[in-house]
């Protein structure tokens, strides 16, 4: 096996919480992982639908940020908006 390049490996104790709820139109169930990696920011995971971004308040003001982000129609984003600008 070839000697493997490490452009980092790293590890740290992280606060991950675990919440799901039903929107108007889809349900979310997400991992919501906070970490001093992310210069303030938290990792967002939807687990339902397999993708995920590191998120902060800027990026929830973003038009169309989450949309692009999670593969989500205008209203699902909405929806996702409001739960994510009540903890981030």
């Amino acid at each position: 096996m070839e000697d493997i390049f490490y452009l980092y490996d790293y590890k740290e104790t992280t606060n991950t919480r675990f919440v799901s709820f039903v929107g108007d139109s889809q349900r979310f169930d997400l991992a919501i992982i906070s970490s001093d990696r992310f210069f303030g920011k938290q990792l967002v995971l939807d687990m339902q639908s397999n993708t995920f971004a590191i998120l902060g308040s800027d990026d929830l003001e973003e038009e169309g940020y989450l949309e692009s982000a999670y593969s989500l129609t205008a209203q699902q984003a909405e929806e996702l908006r409001g739960f994510l600008e009540q903890i981030i």
